[in-house]
């Protein structure tokens, strides 16, 4: 039977939110299209998504509007670091002959990237939590500033723009970008990811195919 109660709105509830960006993981990717070891990126401090494309291309006839084609969306996202893993440097354009020197203007390797942002409503900001995942990123070079030293000194961030390479998925448009939210899959799932993404005692973080991770959380029973 359709649902016949009345629409309401505001409800605490479902006053949500999302906010922060936290336990950031770096996956270098291997000439092979595989990626390394998840390796933690301390002092990430902003993940932008910025989706492009997905524009339509309109079509007329007999003068009036015939009818319209959406083109393909590319998923793109910014990044913003107070500091970043030594593996990224290669991600980056960095080359190092030897510790400690570094050769600009390089062959730029792609990553994958996992991190975490918090949701809340307007009864706690601890609702739960989101891990997002994107593939095949590959940074832009972008500038760095270093100013003079003065009576107020501030660290210097790091930025870069980055473009996805999408991924196959089974049953679905391949995909640069997945999100995974803890209040809709519950503890378990969330543990299961989390393993795989994270590491644990008996195996390394890795970046497990879209695939993989549906089959993974497909495999846990309950929440």
């Amino acid at each position: 039977m359709p649902n016949t109660a009345r629409l309401t709105w505001d409800e605490a509830e479902n006053r949500k939110y999302e906010y922060g960006v936290s336990q950031g993981v770096l996956y270098p990717m291997k000439d092979d299209g595989t990626y390394d070891n998840g390796e933690a990126w301390n002092g990430l401090t902003n993940v932008t998504d910025q989706p492009e494309g997905a524009d339509i291309n309109k079509m007329y006839a007999d003068g009036i509007y015939y009818a319209g084609i959406r083109g393909a969306e590319e998923y793109h996202a910014s990044i913003e670091a107070y500091t970043y893993p030594d593996s990224f440097a290669a991600c980056d354009g960095s080359a190092s002959p030897i510790e400690g020197m570094y050769v600009g203007q390089q062959e730029r390797k792609k990553f994958g990237l996992s991190w975490r942002s918090e949701i809340g409503n307007a009864n706690t900001d601890k609702l739960g939590y989101k891990i997002h995942v994107a593939y095949g990123l590959s940074a832009s070079p972008t500038e760095k500033a270093h100013d003079t030293v003065n009576d107020s000194p501030e660290a210097s961030p790091f930025s870069w723009d980055t473009e996805g390479t999408p991924v196959p998925m089974t049953g679905y448009k391949p995909t640069a970008k997945l999100e995974f939210d803890s209040t809709k899959l519950g503890a378990a799932k969330m543990a299961a990811l989390e393993n795989l993404l994270y590491g644990s005692t008996s195996a390394a973080a890795k970046l497990p195919t879209p695939n993989e991770i549906l089959t993974a959380l497909q495999a846990v029973s309950g929440t």
